[in-house]
C-alpha cells in the first residue's frame, strides 16, 4: 500500500529558457541563455544564433494551454516552473515592468487555476538578462542583488493572488562550480578566483533572503523554498582518504541548504574558504537578509557521484552537470550518467536528519534517446519503458524516505514534456513524458504526442503512488 500522504504533489518541472522560445516576442530581451547555442559546454556567441535551439524552445509561448491541459490529462497536482526575468525587464534595469510579460504568465497561471494545477514558480533558473551580464559581470557585483530584488517584487505583487509557492534561485549551488549556467558570468571559469566566485554566489544567496523577507511582507501566506543541485558523494574505496574526500566535497553542496536553512554560514566555512584562498566581503546588511530562512528545501536529483582522493586509477563517468568516477555498482544512461535510485532516499534523509523543514524533488528525470514508431495512421507510439523504469525505481526510494520518516510533500518530474537540455543545449537529449516533434535542426511540427510514460505517470497520480512496481 502506498505510504504517499494523501495531499502529496505530484506533477512535472521545467524552465523558461528551455521551452518557451518566443525570445524577441512581445518586448522579451535577451538572456545569457540566448547566447549559449551549446548549452554550458560552450562557447558563447555574440548573439542570438540560429544554431541555438532554446531561442525556439518548443514554443509553450504559444502552445501553454495545450500543455497545460495535457498536464490536467496526467493528473498533475503541482506544476514547477520559472518566469523568465527578461521578459519581466527586458534589460534588468528598467523603471516599469513590461506588461506584455506579466499577461503572459497571468494567462499561464489562470490556466493553472482552470485545472486545478498549483504553480510553483523559480524566480531565477539560469538566465539573468544579458545586458546585466555585460554591464556589471552579472552576479559578481553587489548591485545585482537590488536588480533581482525589483523583480522579485514585480511579481511576486502582481501575482501573490495567484502564486502560493516559491524558489528563489534554481541550483544556487551551480555558481561556484560553472559560474556561466548558475551566476550568468560571462568571464570564462578559469580567469576567475575562487574568491570571485563565492562572492557571486554571496550576492545570491543575500538576493534570497533579502526576497524571502520581501515576500511575507507581500503576503504572509506565502511559501518560500531554496533549490540546489543534489548528489550523494560517495567514497570509491574505504580509504579513509577517499572518505573525507567524500565528506568535504558533500560539505560545498550542503554549504549553501544549510545558509538558506539556518540563516548562517556553516561551521566547516572557515576551512573551505582557507583552503580555497577565499575572502569574501559580508556586511551587517548583508547577514541580517541572510537571517530571513526558508520554508522547504527543494533540490534536483539525477545521479550520485564517486570520488577518490586520487582519481587517477578509476574511469570517469558523466553527469547532469558535476562529474565523477565510474561506480561499478550502479547502471549507466544514454548519456554516461549513473542511474542510482537510492541516491534519492539518501539525499532525503541527508537533508531531513540535518535542517528538519519539508522536503520536495524538484527535478528527477533520465535524458535517453527515443525511437518514434509511425503507426499506418500517421501517429506516433514511443515505447518509453528506460523512462517508466528510472521513474519508478526512483519515486520507490522516496516512498522508503517518508516511511524512514521524513517530510517530503511533492515531487516534480523534470521536462515532463520534451524540452531542450541545459548542459548541451540538444533536444534529442528527451527526459519528458510527451513527446515534442522538435529536432536537433530545429525543424518539425511541435505536435505533442503522449508516450508510454505518460499513461504509466497518469495511473501512478491517480492511485497516489498504489501503482508502483514494487
Amino acid at each position: 500500500m502506498s505510504q504517499f500522504p494523501e495531499d502529496f504533489l505530484w506533477g512535472g518541472a521545467t524552465a523558461a529558457n528551455q521551452l518557451e522560445g518566443a525570445y524577441n516576442i512581445d518586448g522579451k530581451g535577451l538572456s545569457v541563455q540566448d547566447i549559449m547555442p551549446k548549452g554550458v559546454l560552450g562557447p558563447i556567441s555574440d548573439g542570438p544564433t540560429e544554431d541555438n535551439l532554446k531561442l525556439k524552445g518548443i514554443d509553450f509561448y504559444h502552445k501553454y494551454e495545450e500543455d497545460i491541459k495535457l498536464f490536467a490529462e496526467m493528473g498533475f497536482k503541482v506544476y514547477r516552473m520559472s518566469i523568465a526575468w527578461t521578459r519581466i525587464f527586458p534589460t534588468g534595469e528598467e523603471t516599469e515592468p513590461n506588461e506584455a510579460g506579466l499577461a503572459f504568465y497571468d494567462k499561464v497561471f489562470d490556466t493553472c487555476k482552470q485545472y486545478g494545477i498549483m504553480p510553483l514558480v523559480t524566480l531565477s533558473h539560469y538566465e539573468p538578462p544579458l545586458n546585466l551580464a555585460k554591464k556589471y559581470g552579472s552576479w559578481l557585483d553587489r548591485r545585482m542583488i537590488d536588480f533581482f530584488a525589483k523583480y522579485a517584487e514585480t511579481v511576486m505583487n502582481r501575482y501573490k493572488d495567484k502564486v502560493s509557492h516559491w524558489i528563489t534561485f534554481n541550483e544556487i549551488n551551480v555558481t561556484v562550480f560553472s559560474p556561466l549556467l548558475g551566476g550568468g558570468i560571462l568571464t570564462p571559469k578559469e580567469e576567475l578566483t575562487m574568491s570571485q566566485r563565492y562572492q557571486a554566489a554571496h550576492h545570491q544567496l543575500v538576493a534570497s533572503g533579502l526576497v524571502t523577507k520581501m515576500a511575507r511582507n507581500i503576503n504572509s501566506n506565502f511559501k518560500i523554498g531554496c533549490m540546489v543541485a543534489s548528489q550523494p558523494r560517495y567514497a570509491m574505496t574505504c580509504n579513509p582518504d577517499d572518505i573525507l574526500y567524500a565528506m568535504e566535497q558533500q560539505q560545498e553542496t550542503t554549504f549553501f541548504v544549510h545558509v538558506h536553512a539556518t540563516g548562517e554560514y556553516p561551521y566547516y566555512t572557515k576551512r573551505l574558504f582557507n583552503e580555497e584562498n577565499v575572502e569574501i566581503e559580508i556586511t551587517e546588511e548583508d547577514r541580517e537578509y541572510l537571517s530571513h530562512t526558508v520554508d522547504y528545501i527543494t533540490f534536483s536529483y539525477y545521479n550520485s557521484r564517486t570520488m577518490a582522493k586520487d582519481p587517477s586509477p578509476y574511469q570517469t563517468a558523466a553527469g547532469n552537470i558535476y562529474r565523477g568516477l565510474k561506480n561499478p555498482y550502479v547502471q549507466y544512461s544514454d548519456w554516461n550518467y549513473p542511474i542510482d535510485p537510492q541516491g534519492l532516499r539518501y539525499m532525503l534523509n541527508f537533508y531531513y536528519e540535518r535542517y528538519q523543514l519539508p522536503l520536495f524533488v524538484a527535478e528527477n528525470g533520465m535524458g535517453s534517446y527515443d525511437d518514434p514508431i509511425e503507426n499506418e495512421d500517421g501517429s506516433l507510439t514511443i515505447n518509453d519503458e528506460y523512462r517508466i523504469n528510472f521513474f519508478n525505481n526512483h519515486i520507490l526510494q522516496i516512498e522508503k524516505a517518508i516511511e524512514d520518516g521524513v517530510d517530503v510533500f511533492g515531487y516534480t518530474a523534470w521536462g515532463c514534456i520534451d524540452l531542450v537540455s541545459a548542459a548541451s543545449a540538444q533536444i534529442e537529449k528527451r527526459y519528458g513524458m510527451i513527446y515534442v516533434d522538435r529536432q536537433p535542426d530545429g525543424s518539425g511540427t511541435l505536435k505533442r504526442t503522449r508516450k508510454k510514460s505518460f499513461y504509466w505517470y497518469k495511473e501512478l497520480i491517480e492511485s497516489n503512488g498504489d501503482s508502483l512496481e514494487r
